[in-house]
């Protein structure tokens, strides 16, 4: 990725307290980056960020700016999108199980949530704009997979209905972020430490693996190569949540397992590309990109010319796409920080 596209930009992330935007201020801070915006609901987080990059490196925190405001609310996005250049858009609801009881709240954060953001960024002549979405939009079953998807249907109609000179609307989706706010390898690190046994839902359940920089790196490719409406995959190895277990007790210590059963809208594979998507996807070597349909509702002159093929022989999920063994999990989590930090943490 050139940084030079962002020097003196001011960029916008919403969501940006979680581990996703602080992933980017870690690569992003020290740049000639005009301004960095964090857009969030929460001051809490907001102020413990803030103090944390003032103390870490004070010269290239004055770069980072804070806004109070809801994706659910326009005036408050509105508000905020004056000056900027580019977004991430990274506010979601994303607990599966959370969705699962209040279905309506992942409607009005992650569908109705994202349509305000794209049409304020419209509004304010934004230029770029890469929404993070996830695997668990592709044939969803759970509530918060739903609202993924349906969520990527926002970006790719707003794609279509504004010209790309004015603004490029893009969207990403990725699997597991292993060591992300409410993922399972803290949990497991945090009952080890404990001296309790870990939880494990079904231990044949495979997720993909990824790190928090290698997400911000298929953002990155995404904001550098995307044209109205595509969809970028980042190629990733899986593991089982058995053999991630194992990994996590090897380098932390075995205080046992045990089985607690799938929670609601868990799935025993997810999937990163339908067979749909993978029939007209373009390899991209580490990435795929899918791109939007351009067809508009005129369908007289397909049904005179004809599509034969409608999906390719089998999706792309983490049931057949690399799978790691136990060894390689452990060669996986040993490149995380937050890994090696717990570590030394203890002494290990």
């Amino acid at each position: 990725m050139n940084d030079s596209i962002f020097s003196g930009k001011t960029l916008l992330i919403t969501g940006g307290t979680g581990s996703f935007g602080n992933a980017v201020l870690n690569r992003f801070l020290r740049t000639d980056i005009g301004e960095i915006r964090i857009f969030s609901r929460d001051e809490k987080k907001q102020d413990d960020m803030r103090h944390e990059y003032q103390l870490r490196d004070p010269e290239s925190a004055a770069k980072l700016k804070f806004y109070i405001g809801d994706v659910r609310n326009p005036d408050s996005l509105h508000d905020v999108m004056r000056g900027v250049d580019f977004i991430f858009h990274a506010a979601a609801l994303k607990q599966v199980p959370s969705c699962e009881f209040f279905p309506m709240e992942a409607v009005r954060t992650n569908i109705v949530g994202t349509d305000n953001v794209l049409t304020a960024a419209i509004d304010a002549g934004v230029k770029r704009i890469v929404c993070l979405s996830t695997d668990k939009a592709a044939y969803p079953i759970n509530a918060m997979g739903i609202s993924k998807a349906m969520m990527e249907k926002v970006i790719r109609a707003k794609a279509r209905n504004v010209p790309a000179e004015h603004t490029t609307i893009c969207c990403t989706r990725y699997g597991n972020v292993m060591c992300s706010r409410g993922s399972v390898i803290p949990l497991f690190i945090d009952q080890i430490k404990a001296g309790k046994p870990i939880t494990i839902t079904d231990p044949d359940m495979t997720r993909f693996l990824m790190s928090l920089e290698e997400a911000v790196d298929l953002v990155l490719f995404a904001f550098e190569h995307a044209e109205p409406g595509d969809l970028f995959i980042q190629k990733a190895p899986a593991c089982t949540i058995g053999d991630l277990a194992k990994a996590v007790q090897q380098l932390f210590g075995d205080t046992g397992t045990h089985i607690i059963g799938t929670r609601h809208g868990e799935k025993l594979y997810e999937t990163l590309m339908t067979r749909e998507e993978r029939l007209k996807a373009t390899d991209m070597g580490g990435y795929y990109r899918v791109s939007a349909d351009a067809r508009d509702l005129n369908y007289d002159k397909y049904f005179v010319d004809g599509q034969v093929e409608t999906q390719a022989d089998e999706s792309y999920t983490s049931h057949n796409t690399d799978r790691l063994d136990v060894q390689g999990v452990v060669d996986k989590l040993l490149t995380l920080d937050y890994v090696k930090e717990e570590l030394a943490a203890m002494g290990r």
